[in-house]
């Protein structure tokens, strides 16, 4: 099985820097990765608040430097909201995948059950992550223009 690839598109200060292109382990993470393409092909339509459900026009909210930075709240669009194809939240379906360097896509929750729209990136090894948040995914082009983020 070839696992899909995703592409987004990043502006930085309002103008182009890019784009990273992802790839989706959906031999591993088939829910998780499902929720994250969808969201970005805009195939579910509306949430329960009349709001679409992509990932159009979103920010990235958090940078941690040398580890992180997320985005993805597709509601609140303050890092404080989103919500997943499969409702308000759902479980993590494995950890099988580790946090091991630069490029590791992964889900950003609040505990337990909270998987929702939101992401990180890796910037860094980040393994405090594992066990907790599902990795789903990586970075396989544009690092260049990750690192400007």
């Amino acid at each position: 099985m070839v696992n899909p690839r995703v592409f987004l598109a990043l502006n930085i200060g309002g103008q182009p820097a890019g784009r990273l292109v992802v790839e989706l382990f959906v031999d591993c993470t088939p829910i998780t990765a499902k929720n994250f393409r969808d969201l970005f092909i805009d195939e579910k339509g509306i949430d329960k608040n009349r709001k679409p459900l992509h990932y159009k026009g979103t920010t990235f909210n958090r940078m941690i430097p040398r580890s992180m930075f997320n985005g993805g709240d597709i509601t609140k669009g303050n890092g404080f909201g989103g919500e997943s194809i499969y409702g308000d939240s759902f479980t993590e379906e494995n950890f099988v995948n580790k946090h091991t360097g630069p490029g590791i896509l992964s889900m950003a929750n609040t505990g337990p059950g909270t998987n929702g729209s939101e992401f990180l990136i890796c910037t860094a090894k980040v393994e405090w992550l594992d066990g907790t948040n599902v990795v789903f995914g990586q970075v396989v082009e544009g690092f260049n223009v990750m690192k400007a983020v």
